[in-house]
């Protein structure tokens, strides 16, 4: 049976509608049957196991993503990316935790990798009932930092993919401090969603500590490779504030003041 999103399945409708009715309390009918459907044809057309243990996994992590944030839906949060590298007493660790504090007290919650470094600092300044950790499972394990440990505001994803729309789809602003290819992927992943109009435009931070030449020597390679050739437009360069000090990457953030 050739199954298709339009009400002309036959008996299959009327099982998927029987279900949904022996389920019951299912909000938007309408999305949850073309989900089941969607479900039924990838188990018709997919050979692979692969493929469908992929979608699987996928939709399981969204849907528990969606179940820890729905109660904090009103509260605004900054996701925050780092260095898992950074230590604890060096300048820009205690940066990163004063920045937590500072959001914490007014009134916003975090959301980071869950890991050590800028993660751990920022999670300790907000404290754990104020912080999210969106954690991704690697092969030498990464697990949650001691703020985060056992917090019910913690997720474990397989997929990278899902992490990053969890991060980007629960956050009213994005501050991002030195880090690796993961806070430069996540750089450019936010950025372009933004000046792509993927997601509502937000407030974009750039942090470093005063004398820092992370993020100048980054803007730099910008402006002489990709503006240079034409890549981007100057008025990208609008699109996010770059800022050495806590004071004025809080000023940043219009809830904050």
């Amino acid at each position: 049976m050739e199954l298709h999103f339009t009400r002309t399945n036959g008996p299959a409708d009327e099982a998927i509608e029987k279900l949904i009715s022996l389920a019951g309390n299912i909000r938007h009918g309408d999305m949850v049957r073309e989900m089941i459907l969607a479900a039924l044809k990838a188990g018709q057309e997919s050979e692979d196991r692969a493929d469908l243990k992929l979608m699987n996994t996928t939709l399981k992590e969204m849907r528990f993503t969606t179940k820890i944030f729905a109660p904090y839906k009103q509260v605004k949060k900054v996701t925050v990316f780092g260095s898992a590298r950074t230590r604890p007493g060096e300048p820009i660790y205690e940066m990163a935790r004063l920045f937590g504090k500072r959001l914490a007290e007014g009134g916003s919650m975090v959301i980071t990798g869950a890991g050590p470094g800028i993660m751990q600092a920022v999670n300790e300044g907000a404290g754990p009932e104020r912080s999210f950790g969106v954690n991704i499972r690697l092969p030498f394990e990464q697990k949650a930092n001691p703020v985060l440990e056992g917090s019910p505001r913690t997720i474990n994803y397989k997929y990278f993919f899902s992490r990053k729309v969890a991060f980007l789809k629960e956050s009213d602003a994005v501050a991002l401090f030195p880090g690796g290819f993961g806070t430069l992927d996540e750089a450019m992943e936010t950025l372009t969603l933004v000046q792509t109009g993927k997601r509502n435009p937000m407030p974009i931070v750039l942090l470093d500590e005063p004398g820092g030449t992370y993020w100048t020597r980054w803007m730099e390679f910008l402006e002489g490779e990709l503006l240079h050739l034409g890549y981007i437009s100057p008025m990208d360069f609008h699109l996010f504030d770059l800022v050495t000090s806590v004071d004025d990457a809080v000023a940043k953030i219009r809830w904050l003041h």
